[in-house]
């Protein structure tokens, strides 16, 4: 995934930069980045891999030898940066976060039209943070640049882009991700977390509409280039990869995920199909909400029947090797074993993806002695791969349990009937809701369904992103 940062002030800006910065790690487990600008000392900048440490012992060196103005930084599960860049724009850095499905086409294109050339490779590819550098420089002005990026662009794009004289910010063409603005008495700030910026004093001054760009400088804001009036803002902000106390579009990760535990429990109910349990636990940490929402609904208690681990095992350390990440899930795990002997427990977790991890933590319950495990996923199954944000690392869509498990029940044919296997009340939804539950060795399973979701979150759902669930645009 990734987020980003940045900050625009009358004073030295760069421990809110760092600590800025470091309220995103949650967003990213590969790579840091942060650059500054100052009149006298001009660009500075670091990056760091951050797999095995977190951000901020990897920066507070740098931190205390870098000065600046204006700054921007980010979090990275994949390329370095931020990228500095000299063109006929003017000296820039530039960092990004998004997704360009259609990157090779554009390289191709960028070399069949000039003499240019790519400096930063990552992982053997062309950064697509210079890619989008490339596009921007191609305008007759920055703002021009970054509008003509993200209209060339498959997928979405946010961009922050640091000159001599301030940050433009810039939320990708539909919104899938938030970028806020906060707002101090020396300066401003722009930020993918709300939070982020509260603990450093700035106060909420406005979130950028769906594509538009603003450039911030110490004394305010102006606006470049309006919002567009479409929106699809991505639903696993509040499900999934949102932090509790962060807000987007005004509302808050941890009381939508009160709210999607509650319609949980309140679905189960309605379908006759809410287990006689001890006890509601929720997969740590994002299911943790959600279960608290289900438990005070049905007035169950609620209970940590294993504790998540993380003083060694840090969400930096997460290896690419999916056997390596399954082993990191599991030794993370720490069982109070009162808690779970004899117990018949049910779990809430964010979603199920592939049910690796989900399987590993069912053995677990039982091997510590659980009596029953019942499992309940905050959303409803994942039928397709994301196409606009980096947030699975899923290389195909078979890799997806759910679809994994209509190949099994109808082979070829099931691709043409998965609305039917999204709906819990068809045979088909049933079938492979059983089947999934088989193999995670559950009690019972249930998903939330897609109007319980989109009610939790409380926006209109034409401005929600619901692809991976249903596959429409």
């Amino acid at each position: 995934m990734g987020g980003f940062f940045g900050v625009t002030s009358k004073g030295n800006c760069t421990f809110d930069l760092f600590f800025g910065i470091d309220y995103h790690s949650h967003l990213g487990t590969r790579r840091g980045g942060m650059t500054v600008y100052d009149p006298e000392k001009g660009f500075q900048r670091a990056i760091h891999k951050i797999e095995n440490s977190p951000f901020r012992t990897k920066f507070e060196n740098d931190v205390a030898e870098m000065r600046g103005l204006s700054g921007i930084g980010c979090i990275s599960d994949y390329e370095p940066q931020p990228l500095l860049v000299r063109s006929r724009l003017g000296p820039f850095a530039i960092t990004t976060v998004g997704r360009i499905n259609n990157l090779d086409a554009l390289t191709d294109a960028f070399f069949q039209n000039s003499q240019g050339r790519f400096m930063e490779m990552s992982g053997g590819k062309i950064n697509p943070t210079e890619l989008v550098a490339s596009l921007i420089v191609e305008a007759d002005s920055i703002t021009e640049g970054i509008r003509y990026a993200q209209e060339r662009i498959d997928g979405s794009m946010s961009i922050l882009l640091l000159t001599e004289t301030g940050i433009y910010a810039a939320r990708d063409r539909y919104g899938r991700l938030p970028v806020l603005i906060g707002k101090r008495q020396d300066g401003y700030c722009v930020s993918f977390e709300s939070f982020a910026y509260e603990k450093l004093g700035y106060t909420d001054e406005r979130e950028l509409g769906p594509g538009e760009i603003v450039l911030l400088t110490p004394d305010g804001l102006q606006v470049m280039a309006g919002p567009g009036s479409a929106m699809k803002i991505c639903a696993f902000l509040w499900t999934y990869y949102g932090y509790p106390n962060s807000r987007y579009e005004g509302v808050t990760v941890e009381t939508m995920r009160y709210a999607s535990g509650k319609a949980l429990a309140e679905e189960d109910e309605a379908a006759a199909l809410a287990p006689d349990i001890d006890s509601v636990a929720g997969i740590p940490d994002s299911g943790t909400a959600h279960a608290i929402g289900y438990a005070n609904r049905r007035g169950i208690p609620f209970s940590r029947p294993f504790i998540k681990y993380t003083p060694t095992w840090p969400r930096s350390f997460m290896p690419t090797h999916q056997a390596m990440r399954n082993l990191v899930a599991k030794m993370k795990l720490i069982p109070v074993q009162t808690l779970i002997q004899g117990k018949k427990l049910l779990f809430i977790d964010d979603s199920i993806v592939r049910g690796t991890q989900m399987r590993e933590t069912v053995d677990f319950l039982y091997n510590s002695g659980a009596k029953e495990v019942h499992v309940r996923a905050a959303c409803p199954p994942i039928l397709f791969g994301c196409k606009y944000l980096n947030f699975s690392r899923s290389t195909s869509e078979m890799d997806l349990i759910a679809r994994k498990t209509i190949a099994e029940l109808e082979g070829d044919a099931g691709a043409q009937h998965l609305d039917a296997y999204a709906d819990a009340s068809t045979d088909r939804g049933k079938a492979m809701r059983a089947c999934i539950g088989e193999k995670l060795c559950l009690t019972s399973l249930g998903y939330l369904s897609l109007d319980g979701l989109t009610d939790a979150i409380g926006l209109d759902p034409c401005k929600i992103c619901t692809y991976c669930w249903t596959g429409k645009e």
